[in-house]
C-alpha cells in the first residue's frame, strides 16, 4: 500500500490522536504518526503544536523516521525557535553518529534551519565534520559552510572555516573538491591561486555534468597571471566543448573567450582555438527550438566580440521554413553581424527571399538588414540599392515603406551618390501612412530639393494635414521645408513662413514649438556691421530694440500670407504689410534669408515700457487750497499751484487764460519727432458709466451734482448734471481737484456762465488732463472735489473708471508682447472670473477695442478660444492680459500682468463692466 493513505484522512481531534500516537512505546506506531504528521503539514494543516511530540521521536536508530523528523524541524524551526534548541543536544549526538549518512543528514539539517540559536550550537559540529573521514560528511559539510555564511558571514569568517575550505579543495576526493565552489560569490570568499584552480581542473573529469558548469564558473573569476597560466588552462578546458549537455559547452565557451584576451593574437594555439570554437557552437544549432533560441543569443554576443569564430559558418544561420519566428528574427541578426564583402551576394540573395514572406514583421525586418548590409558593407552598397529597388516595384505596402525608411540611411551614409532613384521613391508618396516612412521620404525630399523640380508641391501635399501628422513627421517636415527655403528662397517665402507660424503659433508640442523659433531666429537677419560705432555695436542689438521709434537699418520682412488673420497668424503679420506685388521683391537672394520675422531675443526683453513711479504720501485735501477761496482769492491761481494742487479755475477767466491741453500737443509733437503716431486708432467712444449722484443737495444747500466720467475721441471728460433746487440762484462757480493717483486736473474752466436759477438744471462737460501733481489715493481711482458758487464751498469725492486713462496708443507689438508677459515677474499675474457673459471672442474682442483694450492675438487651444491683450495707462504703465472663452460656458477667465499690481483690480472692473453692459 502506498502512502498515498495518511494524506486522505479527515477526523476531527485528529490532533489529539496524532499525540498519542507519537508517543506510543511502539516504534512503528511512532513511525506511522510522523508520517501522518508529515502529510497534514504538507496539504497546509498547521501541526505545529506537535513540536515536542516530534522532536521526541528523534531519539532512533531508523534512518526514515530520522528524516522525517528532521523535515518536521526545518519546516516549523523559524515559528518555534524557543522549542527548536530543544533538538539541539540531538543534532549535536547524531553528529557524531557511527552512520556517515546520519551524520551527514544532522549537519545538513542544522545548516538548513536558519535560526540564529541554532547556529550557536552548530560550529563545532560543523569543525568535526568538515575534517570527517568520510567524504560525503566533508562535502555536506563544505556546503553546510556556505549556509551558515548567508546566515552569519562574520562568525564563519571568525571560526575559521574559510581556511578550512581552502584546505577541502586540496581533497583527495574530487566531490569534496568540487562542493567548495558550488555556492553563489564562494570564488570570491576563496583566495583562487594556481594550486587550488589546477586541483578544480583535476576534478572537472572526475565531476558530473553539473559540477563541471560550477567548477567552470568558477574558473571565468579567475585571472591568470600569464598567458602560458591561460593557455594551460585553456587546454584544460577544451574538451568540454564536446560534451553532450548545452550548459557545460556554454560554460566552457565563456572561459575560453575570456582567456582569449591574454593570449596573443599572433600564437599558433590563438588560431586553434578559434577554430575549436566554432564546431560546438554549429552543434547548438541542431536541438530543439527553444535550446536554439538560448544559443543563438548567446552566438549573438559572441560574434559581436569575435566575429572571426563563425565568420566561415555563415550558411548554418540562413532561415529554414519552419523555424519559429523568434529564431529566424535572431538568425537575421547574426546574419547581418556576419555579413562581410566575401558572403554579402550570398546573404543579399536571402535577403531578397525572405522579404517575400508572409510574416510581415519578418519582412521589415529583412529589408531593414539589407540596408545594414549597404552601410557595412560598402563595397555592396550598390547592390544593395538595386536590391531594394526591386523590392519597391513588388508595390507591397509595408515593403515599400520599409524600404524607403532604409533608403534614407543609405542616403545618409553615401550622400550624393545614389540620387537618381528618388524619381522612383517619389511614385510611392501616395502610398505612404506610417510615420516612419512618411518622415524619411520627406528627409529626401528636403535633402535633394535642388534635384526635384516639383520639391515644394510635395512638401506642401504634406503640410495640409500638419496637425494630424505624428511628432516625427512634423519635425522632419519643418526641417526639410527650411532647407528648401534656403535652396529656392524666391519660389518658398509663403511656405516656409506657413510652416513657421504653424510649428510656432498653431502647436502645443514644446520640441516642435521649440525648433521652429531657433530656425526663426537663424532665418532672421539684422546685419550688426552697418551700426559699428554706434551703441548698437555695444548691445549687441538692433537700434530699433532699444530706441523706440528708431528705423535703424531698413529690414527686410516675409510678405503676410493670403487671408491671415491679424489676431490668429503669425506674429510677423503684427508688422506692416508687404503688398503681394513686392514679395519676389523682399527677399531677392539667398543671401537675404528671410528677413527678421520675429526679433525674438533670448535675453532679457528690451523696450519693455517701465513703470512710472507714483509719489506716495499722506492725503493732503487740497493742502489748504480751498481755504483760501473763503477769503475770495480768484485770481492768482490760474497757473495753478505746485505747492497746494491746483487753485480754482473761475468760470469768469477766458480760455485762453486756462491750462491748455499740453498732452495731446507733447504728444504730438513727440510722436513726430520718433514717427510714432501712425497706426494709433482713435476710439469713437468706450464704455460709460450711468451717471450717479456725487453731491446730495441735502448736503450742499441746495446744490446737487451727478455725474460720470468718460473718453471721447482721445480725451477725458468729467460728464455733469448741476441741479439747483433751493430758492435762490447760483453764480460765480469754480472747481478744484485734490493731489490724486493719475494727476487729474481740469484742463478749461468750468463751463457755467450764466447764474442757476431755482429748479433749473444745466449739462455740464468738463474736459480733463493728466499734467497735475500725484499723490497716491485708496482706493487708487479716488477723487476728492471741490465746487464753490456764490453760496458756499462744497466737497465730495467720486470714482474715476479706469477706463478714461487707456490711451489710444496701447497696442503693443507682439514680439514686445512676448518678451514684456515673460519678464513680469510670475507673483504680478492676478486672475479673475468674469461670470454669465454670453459673447464670442470676437464681439469681446470689438466691445473692448472700443475702450482702447487692444486684441494682439487670438489662439484656439483644444476649442478654447484665447485672447492676448494689452492698454496702456496715462501714466505709462502697461497692462497685459490674457482672457479665455469657452465656447458654451458663460464663465470667462481673465489673466492680468502688470509691474504695478495694485491697478489690476480695476482693470478687471473695467472688462467686467464692458462686457456685463
Amino acid at each position: 500500500m502506498t502512502d498515498s493513505k495518511y494524506f486522505t484522512t479527515n477526523k476531527k481531534g485528529e490532533i489529539f490522536e496524532l499525540k498519542a500516537e507519537l508517543n506510543n512505546e511502539k516504534k512503528e506506531k511512532r513511525k506511522e504518526a510522523v508520517k501522518k504528521v508529515i502529510a497534514a503539514m504538507t496539504v497546509g494543516k498547521d501541526v505545529s503544536s506537535l513540536f515536542p511530540d516530534v522532536v521526541n521521536c528523534m531519539q532512533t536508530d531508523n534512518l526514515e523516521l530520522k528524516k522525517l523528523v528532521y523535515l518536521y524541524l526545518m519546516n516549523y524551526a523559524k515559528s518555534q525557535p524557543d522549542m527548536a534548541i530543544m533538538a539541539v543536544n540531538s543534532f549535536v549526538k547524531d553528529c557524531e553518529d557511527p552512520n556517515p549518512l546520519i551524520r551527514a543528514l544532522a549537519v545538513r539539517t542544522m545548516g538548513c534551519i536558519r535560526v540564529d540559536k541554532i547556529t550557536e550550537y552548530l560550529c563545532e559540529p560543523l569543525r568535526k565534520c568538515l575534517k570527517d573521514e568520510d567524504p560525503y560528511v566533508r562535502k555536506t559539510a563544505a556546503v553546510c559552510v556556505a549556509k551558515l555564511h548567508d546566515i552569519n558571514a562574520q562568525m564563519v569568517e571568525d571560526q575559521g572555516f574559510l581556511d578550512s575550505l581552502r584546505d577541502l579543495i586540496a581533497d583527495s576526493n574530487p566531490m569534496v573538491g568540487l562542493s567548495t565552489s558550488c555556492f553563489p560569490n564562494h570564488c570570491n570568499l576563496l583566495d583562487l591561486n594556481p594550486q587550488n584552480i589546477n586541483k578544480l581542473l583535476t576534478a572537472l573529469n572526475e565531476c558530473t555534468e553539473w559540477g563541471q558548469i560550477f567548477i567552470l564558473d568558477c574558473l571565468s573569476n579567475y585571472n591568470p597571471k600569464d598567458e602560458r597560466e591561460a593557455q594551460s588552462i585553456c587546454e584544460r578546458v577544451t574538451p568540454r566543448l564536446s560534451h553532450a549537455n548545452s550548459a557545460v559547452v556554454l560554460s566552457a565557451v565563456k572561459v575560453l573567450m575570456k582567456f582569449l584576451e591574454l593570449l596573443p593574437k599572433e600564437l599558433d594555439y590563438y588560431t586553434t582555438l578559434l577554430k575549436k570554437l566554432s564546431p560546438p557552437l554549429v552543434t547548438l544549432l541542431s536541438g530543439e527550438p527553444e535550446v536554439q533560441y538560448v544559443a543563438l543569443r548567446n552566438i549573438n554576443l559572441i560574434v559581436q566580440k569575435r566575429p572571426e569564430i563563425l565568420k566561415q559558418e555563415i550558411k548554418v544561420f540562413f532561415v529554414k521554413y519552419n523555424d519559429p519566428i523568434y529564431v529566424k528574427l535572431e538568425k537575421l541578426d547574426i546574419m547581418i553581424r556576419l555579413a562581410s564583402q566575401a558572403n554579402i551576394a550570398q546573404v543579399l540573395a536571402e535577403l531578397k527571399e525572405y522579404a517575400t514572406e508572409v510574416d510581415v514583421d519578418f519582412v521589415r525586418k529583412a529589408v531593414r538588414a539589407i540596408g545594414r548590409c549597404a552601410i557595412k558593407v560598402e563595397q555592396s552598397a550598390e547592390r544593395c540599392v538595386s536590391t531594394l529597388l526591386d523590392l519597391i516595384q513588388t508595390k507591397v505596402n509595408y515593403v515599400v515603406q520599409e524600404a524607403i525608411v532604409v533608403i534614407r540611411d543609405i542616403f545618409r551614409k553615401y550622400p550624393n551618390k545614389y540620387e537618381s532613384i528618388i524619381a522612383t521613391l517619389c511614385e510611392n508618396l501616395d502610398s505612404l501612412d506610417e510615420p516612419d516612412a512618411r518622415a524619411a521620404m520627406i528627409w529626401i525630399v528636403g535633402e535633394y530639393a535642388e534635384r526635384i523640380d516639383n520639391a515644394d508641391e510635395l512638401l506642401e501635399s504634406f503640410l495640409e494635414g500638419f496637425h494630424d501628422e505624428s511628432t516625427q513627421v512634423q519635425l522632419t517636415l519643418l526641417t526639410a521645408i527650411v532647407k528648401l527655403f534656403l535652396k529656392k528662397p524666391s519660389e518658398t517665402q509663403e511656405l516656409v513662413q506657413q510652416v513657421l507660424s504653424l510649428a510656432t503659433q498653431d502647436s502645443d508640442n514644446p520640441d516642435l514649438r521649440d525648433r521652429g523659433y531657433i530656425y526663426w531666429r537663424l532665418l532672421s537677419t539684422d546685419p550688426l556691421i552697418c551700426h559699428i560705432g554706434s551703441l548698437a555695436s555695444v548691445y549687441h542689438k538692433p537700434p530699433n530694440a532699444f530706441v523706440e521709434g528708431s528705423h535703424g537699418i531698413h529690414r527686410k520682412h516675409l510678405p503676410i500670407q493670403h487671408g491671415s488673420i491679424d489676431t490668429g497668424e503669425s506674429p510677423v503679420s503684427a508688422g506692416p504689410a508687404v503688398p503681394i506685388e513686392q514679395a519676389q521683391s523682399v527677399i531677392p537672394s539667398q543671401g537675404d534669408l528671410l528677413g527678421d520675422l520675429l526679433n525674438l531675443d533670448l535675453g532679457p526683453p528690451v523696450n519693455v515700457p517701465q513703470v512710472s513711479s507714483m509719489q506716495m504720501g499722506a492725503v493732503d485735501l487740497l493742502g489748504g487750497g480751498l481755504d483760501s477761496l473763503l477769503g475770495g482769492d480768484l485770481g492768482g491761481g490760474v497757473g495753478g499751484s505746485p505747492a497746494v494742487g491746483q487753485n480754482f479755475i473761475p468760470s469768469s477767466v477766458p480760455n485762453t487764460f486756462a491750462p491748455s491741453p499740453t498732452p495731446a500737443a507733447l504728444s504730438s509733437g513727440l510722436n513726430d519727432l520718433f514717427e510714432l503716431s501712425t497706426g494709433m486708432a482713435i476710439s469713437t467712444g468706450g464704455y460709460v458709466t450711468p451717471k450717479s449722484v456725487w453731491l446730495p443737495a441735502v448736503k450742499a444747500k441746495g446744490l446737487e451734482i451727478s455725474g460720470t466720467f468718460s473718453r471721447r475721441q482721445g480725451q477725458m471728460y468729467m460728464d455733469m448734471t448741476f441741479t439747483n433746487k433751493a430758492l435762490q440762484h447760483m453764480t460765480d462757480f469754480a472747481i478744484q481737484f485734490n493731489k490724486n493717483s493719475f494727476g487729474v486736473i481740469p484742463t478749461t474752466p468750468l463751463p457755467i456762465h450764466t447764474p442757476l436759477m431755482p429748479s433749473q438744471s444745466i449739462e455740464v462737460s468738463l474736459p480733463l488732463n493728466t499734467i497735475g501733481p500725484v499723490m497716491k489715493m485708496d482706493p487708487l481711482n479716488n477723487l476728492q472735489v471741490a465746487v464753490k458758487n456764490n453760496i458756499d464751498v462744497f466737497y465730495f469725492s467720486g470714482l474715476i473708471p479706469l477706463n478714461i486713462f487707456f490711451v489710444e496708443d496701447g497696442k503693443m507689438e507682439r514680439q514686445v508682447f512676448l518678451a514684456t508677459w515673460k519678464d513680469i515677474p510670475n507673483e504680478n499675474e492676478l486672475q479673475y472670473q468674469i461670470k454669465e457673459c454670453h459673447l464670442n471672442a470676437d464681439t469681446v474682442s470689438g466691445k473692448l477695442q472700443n475702450d482702447n483694450i487692444y486684441t494682439i492675438a487670438k489662439r484656439n487651444v483644444e476649442g478654447q478660444d484665447m485672447l492676448y491683450q494689452s492698454l496702456k495707462l496715462t501714466n505709462g504703465i502697461w497692462i497685459l492680459a490674457e482672457l479665455r472663452i469657452q465656447p458654451g460656458n458663460p464663465n470667462y477667465t481673465l489673466s492680468l500682468k502688470c509691474r504695478a499690481p495694485e491697478v489690476t483690480q480695476y482693470v478687471y472692473q473695467v472688462y467686467y463692466s464692458v462686457l456685463k453692459n
